[in-house]
């Protein structure tokens, strides 16, 4: 490649990579524009806590994407008349393009998953507890957890019980309209087959094969469910490096609970993962932490 001809490819490659830093940041400022006019669209707070819940992370993922490819254009840009056309230099500076963008994207990842969750889970919080109006424009009332029950059938109530779903329940002290918004809970439960409730837990499992060295291989879970009882049976392939299970122990509690607005609980486990929920009274509490299986946690 003469002089001339490296010239030319050298000015289109950064011209190309200039264009296209611009454009990736473009771009990752559209999508992050554009979900917060989704979000903004969204008429009731229920409908913004879940598209919020479901969708933000995941968008602010592409955000990062798209600036991370940009870096690694930037990146490109570097030593244009030292580097020159394509050599050995020029192949090096790439590969530490990718490896920028790779960088970014990661540390990204990481703050997403780790960081991010608290700030969300603010954000959420205040979506779900915001005043709500009813259709006749007045100011709705939520109800606390005893005010709630008679507002909540059977099935509800035993999902509330055991900590799968969680429910509010506002109403119009003037028109007595009442409105029930459904949340997910802090332990998961399975969808019952028969009354179609959250209600299906884990009532015990047993081992029904085991490895040559004696170790379990296939796990049989037995499930029923704490509202209409029915029952059922999951066979499970147990790997060798399962963990053992991660037995937290209970805190604590002082007997005066009067001026309380608000509990907190950080659970870690063994590999290092970390778990918030917040509760309203002591008795949530305890309540909670007598269903507690860290297998559960949603």
């Amino acid at each position: 490649m003469d002089n001339l001809d490296e010239l030319a490819f050298v000015d289109g490659w950064y011209n190309f990579m200039l264009v296209s830093a611009i454009v990736c940041v473009v771009i990752a400022l559209v999508v992050f524009l554009i979900y917060h006019l989704k979000v903004s669209l969204i008429k009731t707070y229920k409908e913004k806590h879940d598209y919020v819940n479901a969708s933000e992370i995941k968008w602010l993922n592409w955000v990062f994407v798209f600036l991370g490819i940009s870096v690694a254009c930037l990146i490109n840009m570097y030593g244009k008349d030292e580097i020159g056309g394509p050599g050995t230099a020029f192949f090096v500076r790439l590969f530490f393009s990718v490896a920028g963008a790779t960088l970014v994207m990661y540390i990204a990842s990481l703050i997403l998953r780790f960081y991010y969750p608290t700030p969300l889970n603010k954000k959420l919080r205040k979506l779900r507890y915001a005043p709500r109006t009813s259709s006749a424009g007045n100011k709705m009332k939520l109800l606390s957890e005893d005010e709630e029950d008679v507002h909540l059938n059977e099935g509800m109530q035993a999902e509330e019980n055991i900590f799968s779903i969680d429910y509010d329940v506002w109403v119009d002290e003037k028109t007595q309209e009442v409105r029930i918004e459904k949340y997910q809970g802090h332990l998961i439960s399975l969808q019952c087959n028969n009354c179609s409730f959250y209600t299906m837990r884990v009532q015990r499992e047993e081992i029904i094969e085991r490895q040559e060295d004696g170790s379990p291989k296939e796990l049989l879970k037995h499930y029923q469910c704490s509202y209409c009882k029915n029952i059922r049976a999951t066979q499970f392939s147990i790997s060798r490096k399962e963990s053992e299970d991660y037995k937290h122990v209970k805190p604590k509690f002082r007997k005066s609970s009067k001026n309380i607005e608000l509990i907190k609980i950080d659970i870690h486990s063994a590999l290092g993962g970390k778990k918030t929920f917040e509760f309203q009274s002591v008795e949530e509490v305890q309540k909670f932490l007598n269903e507690f299986d860290f297998d559960k946690v949603a």
